[in-house]
C-alpha cells in the first residue's frame, strides 16, 4: 500500500471551537491514521484502548470527547488484525504552543482556539516494518494553509503535500456541503480572494466542487460516486486584493470514501461443472465467482459465499460444501451415483462486508459423469462347444456380457483375457464390434490325438480400470476337439537326395514314405509320383520306394541348377481319402558324357593372305569335364589348314594356310574335353577370290538365279500390257454402232482442272452443265434373263427445276436406286453424272449384249499361244 509523508517544512494549524467543534460526544477529525498489512486491503477494523479516540476503517482518528493532555501528550494503543493475528501499535497526541501563548493541557467543551506547531500530520506503521512507528505533533483541524511565501506575485515550487480530504460517498445533503476551509497566512494582512480549478471545479464534471472566494470554504454540491471517480485533484488559488500579492496554487486532493453501495454480481449464471460418481470426499468439483463494484480490498467488496439449498437432498443433503473465501466447492460426502441421480442443483449465496453485508443468489449445476463404478457380467457362466481339429480361425464361441455403465463410454466398453486352461496359446479371445461381447477363436491347429479336449477360463474387465475394487466376473469354456481325417504327412516334407546322372535303370532311389497322423483309424497309405515332368522315376505304391525309370541326364532342360524335382503323393483308405503331399529334390552329380562340340558350322575366308577365323566350343557338361580342350584336323584338312587352340584352350584359332581356288570346302576338326572325350566336327568352309579379311564372295548360283528373274519379270509386264490392250479392244466394241477412236480428241472434260481455287467451282470451266442431267430416260434397258426381278419398280422424281434442290434429287433417287430390282447388279450402270464422251459404255456384266465388235478381228489372238485361244474363240466366233 503507498501512503503519504510531509517534508521536513513545518506549517501552522489553528484549532478553532467553533459550533460544538471540540464538544463531548461529537467526532472530530484528528489525523489520518495509514496502516498497511502488505496486501491490496485499504480497510481493517481498528480498536482504540482509549474509549476517547475513535478509528474508522479508513484510518481516520477522531477525538469522541474531551480530553486532557498531561505533560503536553497522551499515549494510548490501536490494535487490528491482519492474517489470523492481532496488532498493537502505540499512538502519541502532542500539544505544542508558539509566540508566547501558554500551553494548553486540556481540551474542554469551552470555545477556544489553539494555535499549533504540527510537524506530522500522517501517523502510519507497517505489519511489515513493524517498528516503522512515526508520532503525532499536535491534534490537527480540517483547516488548509497555504505555505509561507515571500512577496510578490512569484510563482514558488511547492516542497510539501497536503493530504487527501476523506469524503464519504453517496451523501445525503443537504447540497452544497462543506469540506474544508482554504486559508492563506497573509489573510490578517490583506483581503484573499480564493478560486479552484481542475476537474470537478471548471473541467468536467463543472461545478461539482465549489469554493467562497471570500471565507475560502470549500464545499461539494451532490452526492461523489467512488465507483466513476474514487479521486479528484484540485488546484486551489489565493490572490491578494490590491497588494499585488499571491499564494502560490496548492493541489488539493479529494479522496471519495467507499460505501457499501454495490452487492456482488456473479460472473455467470447458472456455473456448470461435472464430478465424477466415484470422486471421494475433499476432491474439487468448480469454483464459483463474484465481483464486488466498491472499492477493492475493503470490506465492501470482500466477498462471501454459502451454499443454501442442494437438490436432489440425496443420498445426503450436504454432499458439497464451498470454501467461503475462494468459492471452491468440493465433495463433502461420498455416494455419488450416476446411474442414481445424474445432476444437483445448488442455490448459492454471494454476500459483501465479510458475509454480512449486501447479497446476491446464483445457481450451480452439477452433472455427475459415469465412473467404471460396475463391472462387467458374463451372462452365460459356463459353455461347452466342440471344434474340428486342424483349423485356424475357426469360431469356437461367443459371450455376451452386461455391464451397467453408462453405454458406449470406456467404461463400459470391455475387454476379455484366457487366464487358464490354454498355456500353448492355440486360443485367441478378442472383443466383438458391439463392445459388450467376447469371441474365443483357435490362434493354433488343434490335433485331436495330442489333445480332444480343453476347460478354459475367460475373464471380464473394462477398457479403464474400476474406479472401487469390483469382483471381475468368468467364465468357464469346455472345447472338445473333433477328430476328422486328416492327410498322410510326408517326413520330411521336401526330401532331398544326391545321385549320380548316369545311375543305371531300375536302380533304387530312396524309401519316401508318409505317415497317417489318424493312428486311431489305423489307415494304409499307398503312393504316386506326380509332376515327374522328365518321366525318369517309377514308385512302388505300397512301400514309397522310388526308383530310376529311365536314364537321367543332368544336362536336360528339366533340370534346373543341377536338380530334379518331383512331388510324391499319398492317399489314406479312408472313405474320404485324404491326400498328402511331399517334394522329392534330387541334386544329379555331372559324368563325363557330353563331348565338346563347335558352334560354327559355315565360314568364308579369302584364299590370298587369309585371316584366322576364331571358332568358339560347347561342352554341355560340368567344369570338371569341359576346358581345356584340345583340337586335331582330321583327313585331307591337314594339307590346306592349321588348327591350334587359343591362349584360354575354350576357343579354336582355324587358319587357311595354302591358296585355294574360290569354292566350298570341308573341314574336319576332332576337338577332346580335359577328359579325353572327343567328337569330330565338320565346318563348310566358303574360299572366296579376294584378299585379307575383306570376305566378298561372289555366288554363280546366285547370279545366274538373277537373269532369268530378270527376263521372267519382263515377259510378266509384256504380257500385262497386251491384256491391257485387249481390254480396250473389247471396250471399243461395247461402244455401240457409232465408231469411235478409243481416246477422243474432242472430249469436252478434256481440260486442266483448277480445284484450288476459291472461285465458282465448275462454272469458272464455262462448261454446259446441262449434259451432266441426261434423267433416266437414258437408262439402257438391259436385264440379266438368270435372275428375274420379284418386287415392283420403284418411283424416280423428275429431276427439279431449281438447282437449289439437286441435293434432295439425289437423295430421293438414291434410295428409290437401292430398292430397285432392276438395278446393278441386276442391269445396266445407272447414270447420274456425264462422265465425258465414253460414258455410254455398257456394263461390264452384261457380255453377251454387245454385238458392235464385228470390225475387229479376233483371230489374230489364236497366234499369241494357247493362253489368248481362249479370247479368240469367245469373241471371233460370232455372236450367239
Amino acid at each position: 500500500m503507498s501512503h503519504s509523508h510531509l517534508s521536513d517544512s513545518d506549517f501552522f494549524c489553528r484549532a478553532r471551537s467553533a459550533s460544538g467543534f471540540l464538544t463531548q460526544g461529537l467526532s472530530t477529525l484528528l489525523f489520518l491514521l495509514v496502516f498497511d498489512d502488505c496486501t491490496s486491503r485499504t480497510s481493517f477494523l481498528f480498536h482504540s484502548e482509549d474509549s476517547r479516540f475513535k478509528v474508522d476503517g479508513d484510518g481516520t482518528l477522531k477525538l469522541k470527547r474531551g480530553v486532557t493532555l498531561h505533560n503536553g501528550h497522551k499515549e494510548f494503543y490501536v490494535s487490528t488484525q491482519s492474517k489470523g493475528k492481532k496488532i498493537t501499535v502505540p499512538v502519541r497526541v502532542l500539544h505544542e504552543a508558539r509566540h508566547g501563548h501558554h500551553h494548553h493541557h486540556e481540551m474542554t467543551t469551552q470555545p477556544q482556539v489553539y494555535d499549533c506547531f504540527c510537524k506530522k500530520y500522517l501517523f502510519y506503521f507497517s505489519a511489515c516494518k513493524p517498528n516503522h512507528i512515526l508520532d503525532i505533533s499536535c491534534l490537527s483541524l480540517p483547516v488548509l494553509n497555504f505555505p509561507k511565501s515571500s512577496g510578490g506575485l512569484k510563482r514558488r515550487k511547492r516542497d510539501w503535500v497536503i493530504p487527501p480530504i476523506n469524503f464519504p460517498e453517496n451523501g445525503r445533503g443537504p447540497f452544497p456541503k462543506h469540506m474544508v476551509q482554504i486559508r492563506s497566512n497573509n489573510d490578517k494582512e490583506v483581503k484573499i480572494l480564493y478560486s479552484i480549478t481542475g476537474p470537478g471545479a471548471d473541467q468536467p464534471p463543472v461545478g461539482l466542487f465549489t469554493v467562497d472566494k471570500n471565507s475560502g470554504f470549500l464545499y461539494v454540491t451532490q452526492p461523489l460516486d467512488r465507483e466513476k471517480k474514487d479521486k479528484y485533484i484540485l488546484l486551489a488559488h489565493a490572490v491578494a486584493v490590491g497588494a499585488g500579492k499571491a499564494e502560490a496554487p496548492m493541489d488539493i486532493i479529494v479522496k471519495v470514501i467507499d460505501m457499501n453501495d454495490n452487492k456482488p454480481v456473479f460472473t455467470q449464471d447458472p456455473f456448470t461443472g461435472t464430478v465424477p460418481e466415484a470422486s471421494k470426499p475433499g476432491d474439487e468439483v468448480m469454483q464459483v465467482t463474484a465481483t464486488d463494484a466498491d472499492e477493492e480490498g475493503s470490506a465492501n467488496s470482500d466477498v462471501r459465499y454459502t451454499i443454501l439449498s442442494q437438490e436432489p437432498q440425496l443420498p445426503s443433503p450436504n454432499m458439497f460444501v464451498i470454501n467461503p473465501v475462494t468459492g471452491m466447492i468440493r465433495v463433502n460426502a461420498a455416494g455419488l451415483d450416476r446411474e442414481n441421480i445424474l445432476k444437483y442443483t445448488l442455490e448459492i449465496q454471494a454476500a459483501d462486508l465479510e458475509g454480512n453485508g449486501l447479497t446476491s443468489f446464483g445457481k450451480a449445476i452439477i452433472t455427475v459423469t459415469d465412473s467404471n463404478d460396475n463391472a462387467p457380467q458374463f451372462v452365460t457362466p459356463s459353455y461347452t462347444v466342440s471344434v474340428p481339429e486342424n483349423k485356424v480361425d475357426a469360431l469356437v464361441v461367443k459371450m455376451p456380457v452386461t455391464d451397467g455403465d453408462d453405454p458406449h463410454s470406456s467404461a463400459w466398453a470391455t475387454t476379455f483375457k484366457i487366464v487358464d486352461g490354454d498355456p500353448q496359446g492355440l486360443f485367441n479371445v478378442s472383443t466383438g464390434p458391439s463392445k459388450m461381447e467376447g469371441i474365443i477363436t483357435t490362434a493354433k491347429p488343434l490335433d485331436f490325438e495330442k489333445n480332444n479336449k480343453y476347460t478354459l477360463l475367460v475373464t471380464v474387465a473394462n477398457e479403464v480400470p474400476f474406479a472401487v475394487p469390483l469382483p471381475t466376473s468368468t467364465a468357464t469354456v469346455i472345447v472338445n476337439v473333433e477328430d476328422v481325417n486328416e492327410a498322410p504327412v510326408f517326413s520330411p516334407v521336401e526330401k532331398m537326395i544326391k545321385k549320380p546322372e548316369d545311375l543305371p535303370v531300375d536302380s533304387d532311389l530312396v524309401l519316401y514314405t508318409a505317415t497317417d497322423p489318424d493312428t486311431a483309424r489305423n489307415q494304409k497309405v499307398t503312393y504316386k509320383i506326380r509332376n515327374d515332368l522328365a518321366g525318369w522315376l517309377s514308385i512302388n505304391k505300397d512301400t514309397g520306394l522310388i526308383k530310376v525309370k529311365s536314364p537321367m541326364d543332368r544336362e536336360s532342360t528339366f533340370v534346373q541348377d543341377n536338380k530334379y524335382s518331383v512331388v510324391v503323393l499319398g492317399t489314406d483308405n479312408d472313405e474320404i481319402p485324404a491326400t498328402g503331399t511331399g517334394t522329392l529334390i534330387i541334386e544329379l552329380e555331372d559324368v563325363n558324357d557330353n563331348p565338346p562340340t563347335i558352334d560354327e558350322r559355315m565360314i568364308k575366308v579369302c584364299n590370298k593372305e587369309s585371316s584366322p577365323q576364331l571358332l568358339s566350343i560347347t561342352d554341355k557338361d560340368g567344369a570338371g569335364f569341359a576346358a581345356p580342350y584340345t583340337v586335331q584336323l582330321q583327313g585331307s584338312s591337314l594339307s590346306n589348314w592349321t588348327a591350334r587352340m587359343n591362349d584360354t584352350k575354350t576357343g579354336i584359332i582355324l587358319t587357311l594356310k595354302t591358296m585355294l581356288d574360290s569354292g566350298d570346302y570341308t573341314v574336319v576338326l576332332r576337338v577332346s574335353d580335359n577328359q579325353g572325350l572327343h567328337q569330330e566336327s565338320t565346318i563348310q568352309a566358303s574360299v572366296c577370290d579376294c584378299k585379307g579379311a575383306d570376305v566378298q564372295c561372289i555366288d554363280k548360283a546366285v547370279a545366274g538365279f538373277g537373269l532369268s528373274s530378270i527376263l521372267g519379270i519382263l515377259g510378266a509386264i509384256l504380257l500385262l500390257l497386251l491384256l491391257s490392250l485387249l481390254l480396250l479392244m473389247f471396250l471399243r466394241k461395247r461402244g455401240g454402232e457409232k465408231k469411235e477412236p478409243l481416246l477422243q480428241e474432242d472430249d469436252v472434260r478434256d481440260n486442266i482442272y483448277y480445284y484450288d481455287e476459291e472461285g465458282g467451282g465448275e462454272d469458272d470451266q464455262d462448261f454446259d452443265l446441262s449434259v451432266l442431267h441426261r434423267g433416266l430416260d437414258n437408262r439402257p434397258d438391259v436385264f440379266r434373263n438368270d435372275i428375274a426381278p420379284t418386287m415392283a419398280r420403284p418411283e424416280y422424281r423428275p429431276r427439279p427445276a431449281n438447282p437449289a434442290d439437286i441435293g434432295n434429287f439425289i437423295d430421293d433417287n438414291l434410295k428409290a436406286a437401292d430398292n430397285d430390282p432392276t438395278a446393278p447388279p441386276y442391269d445396266s450402270l445407272l447414270v447420274f453424272d456425264y462422265e465425258g464422251g465414253g460414258s455410254e459404255a455398257g456394263s461390264l456384266s452384261s457380255l453377251n449384249s454387245s454385238s458392235s465388235g464385228d470390225d475387229q478381228d479376233y483371230d489374230l489372238l489364236q497366234q499369241w499361244g494357247p493362253r489368248f485361244k481362249k479370247l479368240s474363240d469367245m469373241y471371233g466366233g460370232g455372236e450367239d
